[in-house]
This record gives C-alpha cells, structure tokens and sequence, in this order.
C-alpha cells in the first residue's frame, strides 16, 4: 500500500467556521489545499480524512448535507488529479461520549481497519486543532498542525503539553506547506 496521510477537514482543507459549516454553499475551500491533496496522490499518497461533524448530532444539518460537502470535496480532488481513498467523520455531539469523536480514538481505529493496518505509525496526521493531533498519537501518527482554521490559537499551547510528540509535532502555515515538505523528504528518503 501507498503512503497514508490523515487530514482534518474543517479548518484544514475548507474554511471552518464558529456557526458550523452546515451546507454545500458554506463549504470553501482553502486556497491551495485542494491542489495539495492532487499532489498528495500523484505523489502515492493514500489521502483519507477524519472528521468530527457534531453539526448533525446538534441537528444543524443531516447526512444528505454532509453527503453533498464532501461529494464536492471529492469533485475538485479529481479536478485538481487526486482521489480520497477515504472520509471518516463522527456526527456526535461531545455530551455523547462516543469513541469516535476525537480525540478519541474510533476515527483512527475505522481507518486502520479499512486499510488492514494495526497502527498508524509514522502516518501524517494534519490538523489544526489539539484534539485532531491527540486522536493521531493514539495510533502513534506523526502530528502536524496547520496555523489555518484555528491552527494559530492552539500553536502555543503544544509547548504545554505533557506529551512529548505533541510538544515536537511540525508546524506549517498551511496544507499546501505540509505537502511541499513532505514531498520534499519523500525524495530524499527514495
């Protein structure tokens, strides 16, 4: 199997928002990040997203809704030359306390399963929240945090952290950053 590398949706790949991106119409991507999943594939990347989508548990939006975002996600990745192999999303509210919501650990669980993996070790886990970074380290994922989304104001609190991963995760302004470094070490480990 190619490479896996996990992504965060809102605030990662689209513009997030503090009401919730609730409809195809709202959903935006952010500049450049779609290309960068393009290049991920090309590269042979297995890209798949995880994504906690509490918006359905509160009832601001259902499934057909998800549904039509993330059939446009889908689109302009094969637009720009790329494929999600996979999106896994938890529609929990946190009062729920289900296993999924991250950053527990269900999301990566179902991913490691569906790709026959016992753990996720070394896999990318991009993000821009701590709970993202912290569902990652569960199956031992290499954590990065983009300052888009709300990247920036969780940036100071790695340093805080107790865990040592998250104290050293990579840091980039945005996806299409992580993808050029990682692409860039690609080639030299080839």
């Amino acid at each position: 199997m190619s490479k896996l590398i996990i992504l965060d949706r809102d605030g990662v790949i689209n513009e997030d928002s503090d009401a919730y991106v609730k409809s195809v119409d709202e959903w935006i991507p952010i500049p450049g990040s779609i290309e960068a999943i393009g290049r991920l594939s090309q590269a042979g990347y297995t890209v798949v997203v995880a994504t906690n989508q509490s918006g359905i548990g509160r009832g601001l939006f259902d499934l057909d809704d998800l549904e039509a975002m993330h059939a446009k996600l889908s689109d302009l990745v094969l637009d720009a030359g790329g494929e999600l192999a996979g999106i896994f999303y938890c529609p929990h509210k946190p009062e729920d306390n289900c296993n999924c919501r991250k950053p527990a650990s269900g999301l990566f669980d179902a991913i490691a399963k569906e790709f026959n993996l016992e753990l996720l070790t070394g896999c990318p886990m991009v993000g821009d929240s701590l709970r993202d970074l912290q569902a990652g380290l569960s199956h031992n994922c290499t954590p990065i945090l983009v300052r888009t989304g709300k990247g920036k104001k969780i940036e100071s609190l790695l340093m805080e952290q107790e865990d040592q991963a998250l104290q050293n995760a990579l840091i980039f302004d945005d996806l299409s950053l992580v993808v050029d470094y990682l692409l860039a070490n690609q080639e030299k480990s080839a």
